[in-house]
């Protein structure tokens, strides 16, 4: 499988894993403290080729994900669960874990970011949905990200992602069927 885009990932064993997955070239931020040199590298990569941002689904990651998404508007997005993501010993979390499989998976359901989208899933709806507010509300938040293929965020990164990706309000609906469904079967 061969990618188009440059994918940005957090280190060196990160891109490792890339590669065994799919054909591709990466921009490595080496961390959290995402510099100026690696800004302009996306950016022009982005100008170029389109960036795809795959990063760790974790704090850090999703620290990352933001600032590259706030500097190069348009980027696409890459998730991958945090099961996914852990190695077989339990410790730590990072793409570098993920298998081929979850990798390739990954990168066929890339999200396209989609800046000034109308908002057709309000925070009302969230709440409704018991999405926020909730005691399961962080659970439920976890199997949505899973189903629309958009990650774990929390309230108000949920609500964002919906708008920047153009989550349709039927496919809000039928995720949240689905895991009311779900949570009805385990009683």
């Amino acid at each position: 499988m061969k990618i188009k885009e440059i994918i940005v990932v957090e280190g060196r064993d990160d891109t490792v894993a890339i590669k065994r997955a799919v054909d591709a070239d990466t921009i490595e931020t080496n961390g959290s403290a995402v510099n100026e040199e690696t800004i302009e590298k996306v950016k022009l990569a982005q100008k170029t080729r389109g960036v795809i941002i795959f990063t760790d689904p974790d704090y850090p990651g999703q620290r990352i994900r933001n600032i590259v998404s706030e500097r190069v508007p348009g980027c696409k997005h890459a998730f991958l669960d945090k099961e996914e993501a852990r190695p077989k010993n339990g410790k730590g979390i990072g793409v570098e874990h993920a298998s081929i499989a979850s990798i390739q998976k990954a990168l066929e359901d890339v999200k396209q970011e989609w800046m000034g989208a109308a908002m057709e899933i309000s925070q009302e709806d969230l709440i409704v949905a018991r999405l926020i507010g909730d005691s399961k509300a962080k659970s439920r938040r976890e199997r949505i990200g899973k189903l629309l293929k958009i990650g774990y965020a929390n309230g108000k990164q949920l609500h964002k992602r919906l708008q920047m990706f153009q989550i349709s309000k039927e496919d809000f609906i039928r995720a949240v069927e689905q895991i009311n469904k779900e949570e009805k079967g385990s009683c």
